[in-house]
């Protein structure tokens, strides 16, 4: 069995010959931009942390929840209840 899977993957089909050469570096790359879509590279030690894009979305909405909460809890006061005590 194990032989049978390095001659597979040592071997490659005639049907697979790629021509390099005709290649065009970042040839989607405009497409992408304009259709809006987002990669964001991760520093290593990021990318350890999550297995996945799934989690590392549900890492940004837990934080993007936390600021809401929070940024609703550390604003200013509009002096409302300060008047509506002693009114």
């Amino acid at each position: 069995m194990k032989d049978k899977k390095k001659k597979s993957v040592e071997e490659l089909r005639p049907e697979y010959d790629f021509d390099y050469s005709k290649a065009v570096r970042g040839k989607y790359y405009r497409r992408l931009l304009d259709e809006g879509s987002n990669v964001v590279i991760l520093e290593p030690d990021v990318a350890k942390a999550f297995h996945d894009s799934v989690s590392v979305n549900e890492a940004l909405r837990s934080l993007l929840e936390l600021t809401r909460s929070t940024n609703r809890l550390t604003s200013r006061s509009t002096g409302r209840a300060k008047k509506l005590r002693t009114g």
